[in-house]
């Protein structure tokens, strides 16, 4: 007999900011799980470039559109957050080897802390694996065109929060 337990997945990540890459894969793990959370992570451990409210309400506006997806925010072990919320696996979008091998670690890792949650890999299209949000915040920075790698709120964003700080555009 199924399960009638709704299959809940988190992807989580900075998104600083969320790229057409990042989107790309929620549409996928939408398309596989009952529930998608994507967990915006606080990142002490980095200089973000927008606050964690900022990329939770980008996030959302991004994906509006997906009814099973939902946005929070997160700080902390992504194990005990699918603890939290019922997780039956993580969702992890690789672009090439690079990071699999980071992502893999993480896999066995995350085992090691919670077994019952699964790690699911998904790549993004071919055309969105060069994109990481590293390259849109420095291509942006220096008054590239990023039109092609995040949606027009995002790239907008990015617009704004140069001119504030007086470079760039």
């Amino acid at each position: 007999m199924p399960s009638t337990k709704p299959r809940t997945a988190v992807y989580s990540g900075t998104f600083d900011p969320f790229t057409l890459g990042h989107d790309d894969v929620v549409r996928r793990a939408a398309g596989l799980f009952d529930q998608v959370i994507i967990a915006v992570a606080a990142a002490h451990h980095k200089k973000t470039m927008f606050t964690l409210q900022a990329r939770v309400e980008q996030v959302r506006r991004a994906t509006a559109h997906l009814p099973q997806v939902s946005v929070l925010p997160f700080d902390g072990l992504i194990m005990d957050f699918c603890a939290a919320h019922k997780a039956s696996a993580v969702v992890r979008g690789i672009r090439n080897m690079t990071d699999f091998d980071y992502e893999a670690q993480m896999a066995a890792m995350n085992r090691k802390l919670r077994p019952g949650v699964e790690t699911v890999f998904l790549l993004p299209e071919a055309s969105l694996q060069c994109i990481s949000s590293t390259l849109v915040r420095e291509i942006s920075k220096l008054g590239g065109d990023v039109s092609q790698m995040v949606s027009p709120e995002v790239a907008a964003s990015l617009k704004a929060a140069h001119a504030a700080a007086g470079k760039g555009g």
